[in-house]
């Protein structure tokens, strides 16, 4: 079975590899990538900026998020709320999202209706309206949105916490949405000098996929994008995080029903996609411990030793700054965090002492690659993927490559990575200790909340 699938995956990979993708920059500095997809007649385009909460500044974290609302509330030729009416009256969708590394808007429609969605985002690329009524009315919306996510989600607040326990320097330590102080404190300057600093097509990507021509494609995007004009983009100086000499731990006290446990190693991002193998052991690692019944956490931790309700293994190899290997755990009833913990560390030294099998590793591999071939399958998904890729410095190529890389990942990398990385000198440990709940009052709903980013 599993020679079957690997050679339907090869043919799958080969296939996709083929699919020829348009990488070209405007004269302006906007870069374009084109995918044809001809399944059906629809098409998904996105505008990438290489903006997010990594380039804020203190006091005022969290404006990147409130920014990405901002871009709903009009220009001078599109008021106030028409955007997403012109796009549904088209009957597409649309929606925005923010990470730590970019800011990305979208819009998936008729391949017909792509001519709408270059026009709409090219003005508010440029043109964006930043009242200070509308913003004073947004920023209540943002900080709604940051306690039904954070402050009202136990496992939320832990994870936020511990990023900023995990992180020294690096700004990935301060959350996506802001801290509630900044945003109570943000003005719309400080959101129009944000959009006026990183809003310019010389820092933005254009992605498209569907049923389109690229050459039409690029024609649309000359037309609409092309007479912006580029901006001098503040200087980006390094922001490397400093070796960690030693294990962190913190303790969260929040209202909950349940214990929780984060482990959390520092680990390497993808940078020289075509020559390193680490962050592509990693993931394999990842797939060993996590993501189905027969990984080893679910099997172990779970069904067999009956000491944890869920446990669970991450890791994402493509961002702008460094990454993280992460483990996070519930307990089981009657098992404390430290079982759980004891219990994640003997999986993690097994790994280390036994290594993998090689059945073991082709099965993992076979699971991770057509997860990853079969997301593909989403038009949708392929245009995130690029639009990722590129944003945090990495061609579309290391994406078509991605499956070979994985493929070619060995017992012995799995097993080394475990023993380079997963060491208490890059751990940062953090608890939920749960306290008495509260009986609250529901908060009455509040409008114009967003549910995307």
């Amino acid at each position: 079975m599993l020679k079957k699938l690997s050679a339907l995956l090869l043919g799958l990979a080969s296939v996709a590899a083929q699919a020829g993708i348009l990488d070209t920059t405007l004269p302006n500095g906007l870069r374009v990538i084109v995918k044809e997809d001809h399944r059906a007649p629809v098409m998904v385009s996105q505008v990438w900026y290489r903006a997010g909460s990594v380039d804020e500044f203190n006091g005022t974290t969290g404006v990147a998020h409130v920014l990405e609302h901002m871009m709903f509330k009009g220009t001078k030729e599109v008021p106030a709320g028409e955007f997403s009416k012109r796009i549904a009256a088209a009957g597409g969708r649309e929606n925005a999202f923010t990470s730590r590394d970019h800011t990305a808007y979208f819009q998936q429609m008729q391949k017909d209706k792509l001519e709408l969605s270059m026009q709409l985002e090219a003005d508010r690329m440029a043109n964006l309206l930043i009242g200070d009524e509308s913003f004073a009315k947004e920023i209540q919306v943002v900080m709604e949105e940051r306690r039904m996510r954070t402050d009202d989600n136990p496992q939320a607040v832990v994870s936020e916490r511990m990023m900023a326990a995990a992180y020294q320097e690096h700004p990935y330590q301060r959350p996506i949405i802001g801290w509630m102080n900044d945003l109570e404190h943000l003005t719309a300057q400080d959101a129009r000098d944000w959009y006026g600093r990183w809003y310019a097509p010389n820092n933005a990507t254009l992605v498209v996929a569907g049923d389109v021509n690229a050459d039409d494609v690029l024609a649309l995007a000359k037309k609409y994008f092309g007479p912006l004009t580029p901006h001098v983009l503040p200087v980006r100086k390094p922001q490397d995080e400093p070796a960690q000499i030693g294990v962190k731990r913190i303790n969260v006290k929040v209202p909950a029903k349940l214990p929780y446990l984060v482990m959390a190693y520092h680990a390497p991002a993808l940078r020289d996609w075509d020559h390193e193998w680490v962050p592509y052991a990693l993931q394999i690692l990842g797939g060993v411990l996590s993501g189905n019944d027969s990984a080893r956490l679910q099997k172990a931790l779970v069904k067999e030793q009956q000491v944890a309700v869920n446990a669970d293994a991450g890791y994402d190899a493509v961002a702008r700054g460094p990454s993280m290997f992460m483990l996070d755990a519930t307990p089981a009833q009657g098992k404390t965090v430290n079982d759980v913990e004891a219990a994640l560390r003997r999986e993690i030294e097994r790994i280390k002492q036994d290594g993998v099998s090689e059945a073991e590793l082709n099965r993992v591999k076979s699971q991770i690659i057509a997860g990853d071939i079969f997301q593909r399958d989403s038009l949708f998904y392929q245009v995130m993927q690029l639009g990722e890729y590129v944003t945090a410095g990495l061609p579309p190529e290391a994406l078509e490559g991605r499956v070979a890389r994985l493929r070619a990942i060995t017992p012995e990398q799995v097993k080394s990575v475990a023993k380079q990385f997963l060491t208490d000198d890059e751990l940062t440990v953090a608890v939920l200790e749960p306290q008495p709940l509260e009986s609250k009052p529901p908060r009455p709903a509040m409008p114009g909340v967003r549910h995307d980013n």
